[in-house]
């Protein structure tokens, strides 16, 4: 399966900050969605970093209470990892374990076309892996 096809399923919103909003601002959007990491974008379509709720807490750590009115910029991720949305599923499920990162931004034509979770990538396997089951029940069956 294509990366495109969980995207289709899922929607093609992606929360996106501009990088000189605060942290405050930040916790405000990742609560407001429900979500675990935003992209740090200048227009809402191209990507100049991504930030997630573990890179708040590992500067809270080392900075203290300060880093809640520093830029988004200060603490961001700047070498982003993406995906086209014709990737297919089990690559970046490798490439998301390899590097231990759990938010891969989707990029088409140059610009930011969706975000894909670790989650939405396991419910993906798991979906499979239960359709199988369901054939493979079905074949014994006939």
């Amino acid at each position: 399966m294509l990366i495109g096809t969980i995207l289709q399923g899922k929607g093609t919103n992606v929360a996106t900050i501009r990088p000189d909003a605060t942290v405050t601002e930040l916790l405000a959007v990742l609560a407001t969605n429900n979500i675990g990491a935003v992209v740090v974008s200048e227009d809402g379509s191209s990507i100049v970093g991504i930030v997630s709720e573990r890179d708040v807490v590992r500067r809270l750590n080392d900075r203290g209470a300060d880093v809640l009115g520093a830029p988004v910029s200060s603490i961001m991720t700047t070498e982003v990892r993406t995906s086209s949305p014709d990737t297919n599923v089990d690559d970046l499920r490798q490439t998301m374990t390899t590097h231990r990162i759990r938010h891969v931004p989707v990029v088409a034509d140059g610009r930011l076309a969706g975000i894909v979770s670790i989650g939405d990538v396991v419910k993906n396997a798991i979906e499979a892996l239960e359709t199988e089951k369901a054939h493979l029940v079905d074949y014994l069956h006939r």
